[in-house]
């Protein structure tokens, strides 16, 4: 799963935890379910709702680059990290 990070010790970055091993609640919007090659179950991508409000008119691009990973994400040892690219659309 990935939760995208408001800020705090991470950044903004999205991060990835096993799926379940992040809460979330009634304060989080789910804004998709990625179907991945090689996982079995689809991949849920969630956001804070008081976030999303303010990133409701982009178009978020999940891309993975090289470099140091978050140290709660899954990709930290794997020396490439998550990122968020977006576009506005429409106003």
């Amino acid at each position: 799963m990935f939760h995208q990070s408001g800020g705090c010790c991470d950044g903004s970055a999205p991060m990835c935890y096993p799926a379940g091993e992040f809460r979330t609640g009634a304060a989080d919007v789910l804004l998709a379910e990625l179907d991945v090659e090689g996982v079995a179950e689809p991949v849920t991508f969630w956001m804070s709702r008081s976030q999303y409000e303010v990133w409701s008119h982009t178009r978020l691009i999940v891309d993975v680059v090289e470099g140091r990973g978050s140290g709660f994400s899954l990709e930290a040892p794997e020396g490439v990290r998550f990122l968020i690219r977006s576009r506005v659309v429409g106003a």
